[in-house]
């Protein structure tokens, strides 16, 4: 396939680097402990509100370098496609898929600006309230739960190198 690319000129994709970075994030996301130890809610709702904060803290670590900054357009593109096809999977057909995804867009863009504050400073009371008005979580809030594992998991990023980053190692 390599060699026919070579031959009509296919360049590769660019997001095909932040691949395994995108994978790595949804696996954060879904980690049982958001759900079982912090009461986010198991439902679409839910795992949408922790892959935001995921991506947030990915985001704003990846805006620390600059270089690296023009990337986070590029994992953001991979999470639009991630969800569209899920969205097309429920049967959500053209008609509606545009506004829907526009919504999830815009929910994303103010979550991310809802988190980076508190991010930024290592402020988990910031991540705390940003958690109690962002994300879904089933009967009693626990902000400080979110809030005291995101900062955690905000603090590995920043320790790791950036060629693990965009290789997805970050894990626990």
């Amino acid at each position: 396939m390599s060699f026919l690319a070579g031959i009509f000129g296919r360049r590769r994709d660019p997001r095909d680097a932040l691949v395994p970075l995108w994978r790595a994030v949804v696996a954060a996301a879904r980690q049982p402990e958001w759900y079982a130890e912090c009461g986010v809610a198991d439902s679409e709702e839910g795992r949408f509100d922790m892959l935001s904060a995921i991506m947030a803290a990915v985001i704003v670590r990846m805006e620390r370098d600059g270089h690296l900054h023009p990337q986070t357009a590029l994992l953001t593109e991979l999470f639009v496609e991630d969800i569209e096809a899920q969205l097309r999977q429920q049967g959500i057909g053209d008609p509606t898929l545009g506004k829907r995804m526009g919504k999830l867009m815009s929910a994303l863009g103010g979550r991310i600006g809802a988190y980076r504050p508190g991010l930024s400073a290592g402020d988990e009371a910031a991540l705390a309230s940003a958690a109690e008005r962002n994300v879904t979580f089933a009967g009693t809030a626990r902000g400080e739960c979110v809030a005291r594992r995101l900062a955690a998991f905000h603090r590995r990023l920043q320790q790791t190198p950036d060629d693990r980053l965009l290789a997805g190692e970050i894990g626990r």
